[in-house]
């Protein structure tokens, strides 16, 4: 008996020293791509930072660069963790000093917020290096709720920013009313999200192509039957040779059933919305202030192509982007 269970505690003391070891080399391993990361946003910033990796301005210069807040902020949605609470208290216990000069947490808070423009910056770049040559592109957008619809009512977001407040939206796809934002994104059809917005849920879908015809020309665009509309089409095609491809509603007298191209090369946005859903987990929101909330957006995008970039080094479809970080043994 007492042989029984000197075992069982030996095994039990095994299990978890094994659970402890997981966790400590799985924090390490967050450090490794941290580094990783630094180095490529380090290739793709440019002239956007000075030789500190800080955006140029005036004051202190901070020793935790701007791009490395960058980096930090990429590499923690990358591995899932969208927690800034969870991921300082593990930083701090686990691996402490690790990365040098790290910043708190409000000061991290804050400094992402700043910095999301050369982020976005970036991830642009890295997006034209992934895939730089398309004509065809997919635009759709996606309803992100800030909170059950039953607690409308009394979401603080935006009260002391109106212009940026959420509002209530209807998606027909999923058949349902929600509180929040619409994500607007234009990708290629290898799935390569070259530009993005927010916009208030009450925002119609088609506003977005107004800011599309400055940023894009000469290229055809696969869209849905939200983005139907006549004078619309015509003017892209005037203003930058846009050809708008829409399907047509049943009623229309020229109906025709969309093609086989469009159907297929259409389903690659509604699979980069799904991704970005589950992996990144766009649908969970931590944010308390609109500003906030678009900066963890902007970081998941940037997640999103970063590690459609990493699968483009490592010689793998593009598409496969929860792999993108795990080493494959031949």
């Amino acid at each position: 008996m007492l042989k029984k269970l000197r075992m069982s505690l030996i095994f039990s003391n095994l299990v978890v020293s094994k659970t402890l070891s997981t966790i400590i080399i799985s924090m390490h391993n967050f450090i490794a791509k941290f580094r990783e990361i630094l180095d490529i946003c380090k290739h793709f910033a440019g002239n956007h930072v000075n030789d500190y990796g800080n955006i140029p301005r005036r004051g202190v210069v901070p020793k935790f660069s701007d791009i490395e807040v960058v980096a930090l902020s990429i590499t923690a949605e990358a591995l899932s963790i969208d927690s800034e609470n969870y991921l300082f208290q593990r930083l701090n216990r686990e691996c402490p000093g690790a990365i040098p000069n790290l910043v708190t947490r409000r000061q991290f808070n804050q400094r992402r917020k700043l910095t999301k423009g050369l982020g976005e910056e970036i991830r642009k770049s890295i997006a034209r290096a992934i895939d730089g040559g398309e004509s065809v592109f997919c635009i759709d957008s996606k309803p992100v709720k800030v909170c059950q619809n039953a607690r409308a009512g009394r979401c603080a977001m935006g009260r002391t920013d109106p212009g940026h407040s959420p509002a209530w939206g209807y998606c027909a796809s999923q058949n349902m009313y929600y509180y929040g934002y619409k994500l607007h994104a234009l990708c290629g059809i290898t799935g390569v999200i070259h530009s993005f917005d927010m916009t208030a849920a009450n925002v119609p879908d088609i506003l977005y192509l107004k800011d599309v015809r400055w940023e894009y020309h000469d290229c055809m665009i696969l869209a849905d039957k939200g983005y139907l509309s006549a004078p619309i089409q015509k003017d892209l095609f005037e203003t930058a040779t846009i050809t708008l491809e829409v399907p047509y509603r049943l009623n229309q007298k020229n109906w025709r059933p969309p093609s086989w191209a469009y159907k297929r090369f259409r389903k690659r946005i509604e699979t980069v919305f799904s991704q970005l859903s589950d992996h990144l987990m766009m649908i969970r929101n931590y944010a308390k202030q609109p500003d906030g909330f678009f900066a963890r957006i902007a970081a998941k995008v940037a997640a999103f192509t970063m590690l459609q970039y990493f699968n483009l080094l490592n010689h793998r479809p593009i598409g496969q982007v929860k792999y993108a970080l795990t080493r494959w043994r031949n």
